[in-house]
């Protein structure tokens, strides 16, 4: 980093692995499996640590770095290393199945990220929501507490609508701890590795009629987490009104008075198509 007169930037929440048995574990929990042939697309590969793994064990790499005064770093650490691509664009505004799909030729791949704390949960959601069919494991490396919100079940003060949303996809797991001193700058907090194994379109155990209707109702359920769940979806939903949520709820044989961070993903869905329905009720004819 010294040689390129630059540092780790806060406006980009960096925190660099500095501990190279770190990056060996990732690459090894993402890709280890498909170890020669797999296909990686990696978010924020910083310096290069965890690419340099990477490459190590697929045919094809695509490092997406936002930083461009990173791309010289990279260029020197990634030196050699004919598998890899790197290109200099912000993952949250590129549509993520064209991407992977030009650089792997319609190849399965697997996603693998340091991600920055304060930006976690919308990259999470849009690889979930926009990773495409060919998708088939998120590895990414968090804060702690965001780990156990990916991978908490209902009914737990951690579980949220990430949870749910996740489980909808995927089968999320904690695989290990991460010090705070593996990083540098050292953050405040300390790390974990989830990795959430995403099913298929074809062996999803729970499947709405309308993925972005079930979206909205988990949103709305978790908006205002102390009401309850007819009145954060009454809230959520006010073309159809107070009373014909209630009755939407109680027709799924749920109390009204129930909280959504009470119910699981099955729930959502039914919820969800059940409130389609209303709306299509509603909807004119003819």
């Amino acid at each position: 980093m010294d040689m390129f007169g630059i540092s780790p930037r806060r406006e980009f929440g960096q925190n660099f692995l500095i501990n190279d048995a770190i990056p060996k574990r990732i690459a090894d929990a993402a890709v280890g499996e498909f170890s020669g042939g797999a296909c990686a697309l990696e978010i924020g590969p910083g310096i290069g640590a965890l690419t340099r793994e990477l490459a190590a064990r697929c045919r094809r790499v695509l490092a997406v770095e936002i930083d461009s005064a990173l791309i010289p770093v990279l260029e020197y650490t990634l030196c050699g290393l004919d598998a890899v691509e790197v290109v200099n664009r912000d993952i949250l505004d590129c549509d993520i199945d064209k991407l992977a799909r030009d650089a792997f030729g319609g190849s399965e791949f697997h996603v693998c990220a340091n991600l920055p704390y304060y930006i976690t949960t919308p990259i999470i959601m849009r690889l979930l929501e926009h990773g495409g069919e060919l998708l088939r494991s998120v590895t990414v490396m968090v804060q702690s507490e965001v780990a156990d919100r990916l991978t908490a079940s209902p009914a737990t003060p951690e579980y949220g609508a990430i949870s749910a949303s996740v489980a909808y996809h995927g089968r999320a797991k904690k695989l290990f701890s991460v010090s705070a001193g593996n990083f540098l700058p050292a953050p405040k907090v300390n790390s974990a590795v989830v990795k959430i194994d995403l099913y298929r379109k074809d062996d999803r155990p729970v499947c709405a009629a309308d993925d972005a209707m079930l979206g909205r109702v988990v949103a709305g359920a978790f908006g205002q987490r102390r009401k309850t769940l007819s009145n954060s979806l009454a809230s959520a939903f006010p073309e159809i009104g107070r009373d014909r949520i209630a009755s939407v709820i109680s027709s799924l044989g749920l109390d009204p008075r129930v909280r959504g961070e009470a119910l699981g993903i099955e729930t959502f869905a039914a919820l969800a198509d059940a409130i389609s329905a209303e709306l299509s009720a509603d909807a004119p004819h003819g």
